[in-house]
């Protein structure tokens, strides 16, 4: 097995793409299985708590962003999404050699398209769909595993960042 900073060619590098799809399909898949859940056994008006309210089960629909914001223009954030998701997969995806850039990959598509596939295919429509959010923390958004899988992405990229582990042996980036 190669070390964390070593590019990762032939076989090695064929296993981790296997090991990002996997990431991807499953991460997914456990995003769009756990909004199914919330539609299906959520009460908005009475959200079960857990931990002493740490964790609240709070069922929503979220035209826009992160905090709700740009709940006016949810096409644009669907487009966005749109492009984003074709940039990872044509630009990000060739030039991933490391094991982490592959991982951080995978979870990136399964956020997108989790928040994506709300956005084309829940109501109100196309491209204009609301987000189904339904997991919230004390003072903070309420959110879905699709929000967390990016959010553990951008943490993971800083990591590799700040640790060196993003670099190949000649000092060049992915």
């Amino acid at each position: 097995m190669s070390s964390d900073s070593t590019v990762l060619i032939g076989g090695q590098l064929k296993r981790w793409r296997l090991v990002m799809v996997v990431i991807a399909v499953l991460g997914y898949g456990l995003d769009q299985w756990a909004k199914v859940e919330a539609v299906a056994h959520l009460d908005p008006y009475n959200p079960p708590s857990w931990f002493g309210g740490l964790i609240t089960l709070r069922l929503l629909r979220n035209p826009g962003a992160a905090f709700s914001m740009g709940s006016t223009v949810t096409v644009l954030i669907s487009l966005f999404a749109v492009a984003m998701l074709v940039a990872v997969c044509v630009w990000g995806v060739p030039r991933a050699r490391h094991r982490w850039s592959l991982i951080a990959c995978g979870m990136l598509i399964a956020g997108i398209c989790g928040n994506l596939t709300d956005r084309i295919f829940r109501a109100p429509g196309p491209l204009r769909g609301h987000v189904v959010d339904f997991i919230s923390l004390p003072h903070f958004a309420v959110f879905n595993v699709a929000d967390i899988f990016i959010t553990c992405t951008a943490v993971l990229i800083v990591l590799t960042t700040v640790s060196g582990h993003h670099r190949t042996d000649h000092g060049m980036d992915d």
